[in-house]
């Protein structure tokens, strides 16, 4: 018994002395900074891959640093080979490095003090930069049949072009590296190519291209006499390829020949390598009309009276293949670039409109921009190309049940394309898709200056599938609050930066949409 009281006597002893040291520790100063002899690593190290090859560094920055050390190495971990290094003061940042494409990057950061404490220890972060873009873009007159102009920054250090399919390999000159120009040849007409711009095994451009007709397989038009005999007897197959020049027809009595009425399969093209034709029409789809396809071609509806690109005709239910306007300006007619509302339940294999301008079409109030009321389409597709001043106070897209068609689907994709429509009203809809099943995309895609909405007050059209776009001043394309609206949530409201929309001239330089590619590419510089 006494050993045990012995031992609670040393532990309450114990515990008072305890108690009475963690009181007294309690009068001391609050520690507000922490003592140390070295700079702290820089945080919030953030690199955003720029155009393509470019890595965008910053980090928080603090006063009492001098400046920063930032090193890089490439496809190295360990910093072993150093490939660049830089100071940078706090007032530069973010920091803009120029680096190569296809790359992973290794970038470490480190303070240096001004207050006389030693360096910090690195901050270390990563950045694997995309395919590098030296290629321009490809102009007009570029792609012939059996040959390819590709043009890139001049001066570069390039080696060769690789195209496929086929593997055809072009070294580059001396003089061609200087220029920035070389001509690709042993091509095969009406090919989709890549071609792949190389410093040695480093690619640093790829661009695709399709090349033109064989113009042997043709005929050549040189001027708007002989494109209206070639008209009045060419048969099904047929391919007129236009020399340039304006190419306006004259009826008999000598009056303007406006319009071009079509059967079984044609191409009308410019000669591939030169300037595009223009030409002064509206075209018919008759009956038996099979496959339409308008090539590079400069198409301008100025004072031809309620005139559509593209009218299909039937009384009865006939079978159309395939509609295509790729490489066109189009400008200037006051009714729609499809229209198919006397087309007797008719059925269109596609439609499509690719690579191309289309300014002031469908500016009468008259009818929708694509306009399809009695037919039906497999596939509608916009794609790589830009919309301005397009359907005044009119719908866009128009495609309604046909109750004579079912067991079928039609299939709407827009990709890629600009569209500036100031002259749609809060009244007027986008996408007005009511065959009874549809499918509807609408993905890297920038919208501006319009009050359109996808399809409010319809529930025929199914959400469409959204991805990477963009409505700036065009709010109501996400109000959610308007009835059956086709909301896309997640597109972005940016300010893209155009160099010049009152000129047509939409260039844009806001850099996050740069990055996303958002928008018809020959914007994206």
């Amino acid at each position: 018994m006494k050993k045990t009281n012995i031992f609670k006597g040393i532990v309450a002893t114990s515990m008072l002395v305890l108690f009475s040291g963690s009181c007294d520790s309690y009068t001391e100063d609050v520690i507000t900074e922490l003592s140390t002899n070295r700079e702290f690593s820089p945080t919030t190290v953030k690199a955003i891959v720029r155009n393509q090859t470019s890595v965008e560094l910053s980090w928080d920055v603090k006063e009492t640093i001098d400046h920063y050390v930032v090193e890089v190495s490439a496809d190295d971990p360990n910093f072993t080979t150093i490939l660049k290094t830089l100071e940078v003061t706090g007032k530069e940042l973010p920091v803009t490095l120029a680096l190569e494409g296809e790359t992973l990057y290794s970038i470490r950061v480190k303070a240096i003090s001004g207050v006389g404490l030693q360096e910090s220890k690195w901050s270390v972060i990563t950045a694997t930069t995309l395919s590098e873009q030296l290629f321009l873009p490809i102009q007009n007159t570029d792609i012939a049949s059996k040959q390819a102009t590709l043009r890139w920054t001049a001066g570069s250090n390039v080696t060769k072009i690789v195209v496929t399919p086929g593997e055809i390999t072009h070294v580059i000159t001396d003089e061609e590296k200087a220029a920035g120009v070389a001509i690709v040849t042993g091509l095969s007409p009406e090919t989709n190519y890549q071609a792949d711009l190389f410093n040695g095994n480093k690619r640093r451009g790829a661009t695709t291209f399709s090349t033109g007709v064989d113009i042997g397989d043709g005929i050549l038009i040189e001027n708007a006499e002989e494109l209206k005999a070639a008209l009045e007897t060419i048969t099904s197959g047929a391919k007129l390829f236009l020399m340039p020049g304006d190419y306006q027809m004259l009826n008999n009595d000598g009056s303007l020949k406006t319009e071009i009425a079509l059967s079984g399969t044609i191409t009308i093209s410019s000669v591939p390598g030169k300037e595009r034709p223009v030409l002064h029409c509206k075209i018919s789809a008759n009956a038996g009309t099979n496959n339409i396809s308008l090539l590079n071609l400069v198409l301008d509806g100025s004072g031809i009276e309620n005139a559509s690109v593209i009218t299909v005709s039937s009384s009865t239910a006939a079978n159309f293949g395939d509609f295509l306007i790729s490489g066109c300006s189009v400008h200037d007619y006051t009714r729609s670039i499809l229209g198919a509302t006397a087309a007797g339940n008719s059925t269109i294999a596609s439609f499509t409109v690719e690579n191309s301008e289309v300014t002031n079409v469908n500016t009468n109030n008259g009818a929708e921009f694509i306009n399809v009321r009695n037919a039906y389409i497999t596939s509608l597709v916009l794609k790589n190309s830009t919309f301005n001043k397009c359907s005044n106070s009119r719908d866009f897209i128009r495609m309604d049940a046909v109750a004579a068609i079912t067991g079928k689907t039609s299939n709407v994709l827009i990709d890629s394309c600009t569209f500036n429509l100031p002259d749609i009203l809060v009244t007027n809809r986008f996408m007005y898709v009511r065959f009874a099943n549809n499918i509807c995309a609408v993905r890297n895609t920038l919208f501006s200056n319009t009050l359109a909405f996808y399809s409010s007050n319809q529930t025929g059209t199914t959400v469409p599938t959204f991805s990477n776009n963009n409505y700036f001043n065009s709010p109501t394309f996400q109000d959610s609050t308007l009835a059956s609206n086709k909301v896309d949530a997640a597109g972005t409201s940016l300010n893209p930066g155009f160099t010049n929309a009152s000129a047509g001239d939409f260039t844009i330089s806001n850099q996050t949409l740069i990055d996303n590619r958002v928008g018809d590419p020959r914007w994206i510089k």
